[in-house]
């Protein structure tokens, strides 16, 4: 029921608004907005009785009632990669990118607000997601997306109905033509970065990592970062679990080091972001030269006692390589923290700590020619094992004993 809905709080300036009727962003500040809501510490909370999706995490999220858009998102396996680190298979999502996580909660909200149209702006894999899910909730979607972006997500969005708008230019030129049409009439604004029930669905991420490892957190969580969502749903789910009496992870935020706005302000002491250029690099996903969120991404990392680490073109081709040799074929961007913390980095930020990694989002869905070489290389000149890939119901995972 829409009334129970919780509302939006923008964390800058403290205005408020009812998510029935409030703009996609503060009216104040123009930033982007935080959920007014904090599940019951003393609540119960079973996600092995729930259902075989992230909303068996029900009691911690923030849309009451049943719902009814779901694709059996979530329940991705850890699989070691070596001693102390684990890899967990976001890219097996439904659409093969965590954004899932975040896309699914959009469009629950957005089917019982009843708009005429969805709109969303992505790089890639965000969009694929909010179209997806959109075909599931029988709603109109529509997705703008940056020139050069992979023609394999575009035509997953077309396939799943929604109507892809090509904008000339980068990521921030296609957030503003998508911010353009936001408050259009019947509009609902599927925004990843602006809309804080997105981190309400990647928060899922910690918490199935917290029931796979028999109800406890690694000593440190590896999370890619551009616009942060993931890093800050993490974050909120440590918090959330630290209440019911969970160690907290340390936070290792990586970033391209082509676009890396975020690690540039954290080693200088700043407590928000400055712009950076626009420039090419493999880790697409992550290439964001202004996240709205900088403030909080910074304030999450070093509350955790985590850092921040840059990563190499050459760096992420290795270790989409390396993945690949494994039997994990990812993304670029997915593999940016296998980059920053795999054996030979030339830092070493997890300091013999348990981790686990994210792998995020899955090679099919790009192209060019690093996928390519990736695809045709003899995985025998490399180290590493292949793995087996499935879906299994969640078990405690071994080997990550602090």
């Amino acid at each position: 029921m829409t009334h129970a809905l919780p509302g939006y709080v923008c964390p800058e300036d403290d205005t408020r608004a009812d998510v029935r009727t409030a703009p996609w962003c503060c009216p104040v500040c123009a930033g982007p907005w935080d959920l007014d809501f904090t599940p019951d510490p003393a609540g119960p909370l079973e996600p092995s009785a729930g259902p075989n999706s992230l909303w068996r995490y029900g009691a911690a999220l923030p849309l009451p009632g049943a719902f009814s858009v779901s694709l059996a998102e979530g329940n991705t396996p850890l699989v070691p990669l070596v001693e102390r680190i684990h890899a967990k298979l976001d890219f097996l999502m439904p659409t093969l990118s965590f954004k899932d996580r975040g896309a699914v909660m959009l469009v629950e909200l957005a089917r019982r607000l009843g708009p005429e149209r969805v709109v969303a702006d992505s790089s890639g894999n965000a969009g694929t997601s909010v179209a997806a899910y959109c075909a599931r909730a029988g709603l109109s979607c529509e997705v703008f997306v940056p020139e050069g972006t992979s023609e394999k997500k575009t035509a997953q969005m077309r396939a799943h109905g929604a109507t892809v708008r090509v904008v000339p230019g980068g990521r921030e030129a296609t957030a503003a033509a998508a911010r353009a049409v936001a408050d259009e009439p019947g509009v609902f604004y599927a925004s990843h970065v602006f809309n804080p029930y997105f981190l309400q669905g990647t928060k899922t991420y910690a918490y199935e990592v917290w029931e796979e490892l028999g109800g406890r957190l690694p000593e440190a969580l590896v999370v890619p970062v551009g616009n942060g969502t993931l890093l800050l749903g993490a974050a909120l789910a440590a918090e959330e679990l630290a209440r019911r009496g969970v160690r907290p992870p340390a936070l290792i935020a990586v970033q391209a080091r082509e676009v890396s706005p975020l690690a540039a302000a954290f080693h200088a002491g700043a407590e928000e972001a400055a712009p950076v250029p626009q420039r090419p690099t493999l880790a697409e996903g992550i290439a964001i030269p202004a996240p709205p969120r900088a403030r909080q991404i910074l304030a999450a990392v070093r509350k955790s006692g985590g850092t921040f680490v840059t990563v190499s073109e050459d760096r992420l081709r290795a270790a989409q390589r390396d993945l690949a040799a494994r039997g994990l074929f990812v993304e670029p961007t997915a593999a940016a923290c296998w980059a920053a913390v795999a054996p030979g980095a030339p830092s070493d930020p997890l300091q013999g700590r348990t981790a686990v990694v994210p792998l995020c989002g899955a090679g099919a869905k790009t192209g060019g020619p690093l996928s390519a070489a990736v695809a045709r290389h003899d995985a025998r000149h490399l180290p590493g094992i292949v793995t087996e890939i499935r879906r299994p119901p969640i078990t405690p995972a071994a080997g990550l004993a602090p």
